[in-house]
């Protein structure tokens, strides 16, 4: 009997301390789930001549994180935004790269300006964490691997510049053209791709100058273009200097066709050079206002801050859901295994249903060209 009571007791202390044991798992399993917010950066000019490239983009990003953070987050965790402004100034990003890095990011969306994006990136690389532009548009960026941290939802210079030197050639039939631009990393990236495709069509480029950013006047460059006998203009650059380069020329009795880029189409531009806007041509992303996510996407814009949303707005509204489906899918804030689920998996944006190539270049999204008529840019 005494064996027999010795066996069960050591059975049941046994059987209690794998209870124990038991619980201690579970509850240390139980303390090891993760519900610390998703933190995600938006960087970008946010104040400054070019907020209204930024802003947009800020809103897009406000609006798809209340969305998923009012269906539960992503993997059981809210999302955070961490917003900090690089004015659309080199010397500024990398010091807002850093500020961003410091919050623990798993992703950026941003920056906005190439030059501003390819001085924040090598801070990104360098932490693992992606940077997803809605509209930094430099083609090096994605070339070599660089920068394999990187991706956008928008197409890259090369395919803005044969879009836009081929529309000169086919469609307007010029055969003389000056390119002007502003020296930066995305203007001057454009002007000399345009130049090529021009050139390798036969196309003439009569004049390829740098203008001042921030000049008051450029009547130097509109009488250089004046003598130079060209036909039309392309201008590289933002809306600023575009404004005010189409403005001087008209003033001057120069009516030749404008081409440019993505950097003017933007309401801004034609709010400041009112009706010498009238008839300029800019290649942009692609028009996917019909799309029902992008309705959707107008009305909560609308709702939220009352009025329309501005450039790019809709890529960095893809570009957020982009990388919330990364998480979602990757089941996890892993750099590598959310980078290969941004590069592998289709989601549906209010730009169609898009992904990103090895490269990091987005995969069903373009370039189309634009022209102001009465006031608003129509897409061609």
């Amino acid at each position: 009997m005494k064996k027999t009571a010795i066996v069960f007791m050591l059975i049941l202390a046994f059987a209690l301390a794998f209870t124990g044991c038991q619980k201690k798992e579970d509850a240390g399993a139980a303390a090891a789930v993760d519900t610390s917010p998703i933190v995600i950066g938006v960087a970008g000019a946010h104040s400054g001549d070019l907020a209204s490239y930024g802003l947009p983009s800020v809103n897009a990003a406000e609006l798809v994180v209340e969305m998923y953070n009012a269906k539960g987050g992503v993997l059981g965790r809210q999302i955070k935004l961490v917003i900090e402004d690089d004015q659309c100034k080199e010397e500024v990003a990398s010091n807002t790269a850093a500020k961003v890095v410091g919050e623990d990011v798993v992703a950026v969306i941003g920056h906005i300006c190439s030059g501003a994006t390819e001085a924040a990136l090598s801070i990104y690389k360098d932490s693992e964490v992606i940077a997803i532009s809605p509209s930094a548009t430099k083609t090096s960026l994605t070339l070599g691997g660089t920068y394999p941290n990187f991706l956008r939802t928008i197409a890259h210079d090369d395919a803005q510049g044969l879009l836009a030197g081929t529309f000169i050639v086919e469609e307007l039939g010029l055969k003389k053209v000056a390119v002007l631009h502003d020296k930066g990393a995305y203007g001057k990236g454009f002007a000399e791709v345009c130049k090529t495709i021009l050139e390798d069509a036969g196309v003439e480029v009569v004049l390829f100058e740098g203008l001042t950013v921030g000049a008051p006047d450029y009547s130097a460059a509109i009488n250089k273009i004046g003598n130079s006998g060209a036909e039309g203009v392309v201008w590289g650059g933002y809306h600023p200097e575009a404004s005010k380069l189409v403005t001087q020329m008209r003033s001057k009795g120069m009516d030749l066709p404008v081409v440019s880029d993505d950097g003017i189409k933007d309401p801004t531009f034609i709010e400041v050079a009112k009706e010498n806007a009238e008839g300029v041509y800019a290649t942009g992303p692609q028009d996917t206002t019909s799309n029902p996510m992008a309705i959707a996407a107008k009305e909560a814009h609308i709702a939220k801050y009352g009025e329309d949303y501005g450039a790019f707005f809709l890529n960095a509204y893809a570009a957020t859901i982009a990388v919330l489906n990364a998480i979602e899918k990757a089941g996890s804030t892993d750099y590598d295994k959310v980078l290969a689920a941004l590069q592998s998996e289709y989601v549906e944006t209010p730009l169609g249903k898009i992904s990103f190539d090895e490269k990091g270049d987005v995969i069903g999204f373009g370039f189309s060209v634009f022209q102001v008529k009465d006031g608003v840019y129509v897409e061609l």
